[in-house]
């Protein structure tokens, strides 16, 4: 069993690579690529504990590049990356600091409806994360703002919240260019949660092919239904390899599990990685 899609507190997630690891052996993964949100500052770490471990687990490199799609964001994953490319570090280094402003934008906010953040306190437990709205969420429950994250983004965080700044996102091309540079696979993140009508998801898949996007997330944590057929379908008719993921974060969404999903409604097949390190050593 696998997982390509997880998150640490490198990003918005709640555990630290090296506790990721001590998870997916215990849940009896083979393999899961740490896949966090414009940052791959935790792989090696992954990775280092991987090897301790002895158990035999790969952490395969990846990160989630968000881009800019119609005023909103679609997430583009890089699978089997150099995560010491330059260029790619060049350009992650840029989205986070792109993020900081955003963020010091919404903490001023924050702070005009009289509610104190700043984004050194959100730093606190996680010095070295990459703040997302994930951690404004969890600043908010624990000073007794909201009692949920459903209710944080519901009255501040978002589209519509008083608290929302937009942020200014790399074009998809480039996210797909930087990914194939650095010797990844580029692959379309949930390509349902967009809830995009059909034939403009379609478009939308010809225009990413035509930059050389490789992959569909094709077996999702909240794939209900038909849902992994129309995913299915779709990789097939666009040539695309198929990856799948839970995109774990620990608590920050909480009932969804490392490897199994929710309830588990996942579990991904060892031999999903054999057409993804083909196209490898063969491209």
């Amino acid at each position: 069993m696998i997982d390509l899609h997880v998150h640490s507190n490198h990003s918005d997630g709640t555990l630290s690579p090296d506790e990721l690891v001590a998870l997916a052996v215990q849940t009896g993964l083979s393999a899961f690529a740490l896949t966090d949100h414009d940052t791959v500052s935790g792989i090696q770490i992954a990775k280092e504990a991987a090897l301790s471990s002895g158990s035999g687990l790969t952490v395969i490199a990846g990160t989630e590049i968000s881009a800019a799609y119609k005023k909103k964001d679609i997430h583009i994953l890089g699978l089997f990356i150099d995560d010491t490319n330059p260029t790619l570090l060049a350009a992650l280094n840029e989205a986070v600091k792109a993020r900081d402003s955003r963020n010091e934008q919404m903490a001023e906010r924050f702070r005009a409806l009289g509610i104190p953040v700043s984004l050194d306190e959100l730093r606190i437990d996680n010095p070295d994360t990459v703040i997302t709205r994930a951690h404004f969420a969890n600043y908010l429950i624990k000073h007794g703002h909201v009692k949920t994250s459903e209710e944080a983004f519901r009255r501040y965080l978002g589209y519509d919240g008083p608290c929302f700044v937009p942020r200014e996102y790399m074009q998809p091309e480039r996210a797909i260019s930087l990914i194939l540079e650095a010797g990844g696979i580029p692959v379309l993140a949930h390509p349902l949660l967009y809830h995009l009508p059909p034939a403009e998801l379609e478009a939308l898949l010809n225009r990413l092919t035509d930059a050389g996007l490789k992959g569909l997330e094709v077996y999702y944590s909240s794939n209900t239904g038909y849902d992994e057929q129309i995913s299915y379908s779709l990789a097939n008719r666009h040539g695309l390899l198929m990856t799948g993921g839970t995109d774990f974060h620990g608590e920050n969404k909480p009932n969804l599990f490392l490897g199994t999903g929710r309830n588990n409604n996942l579990n991904i097949s060892d031999q999903l990685l054999d057409p993804l390190l083909s196209y490898l050593s063969n491209k």
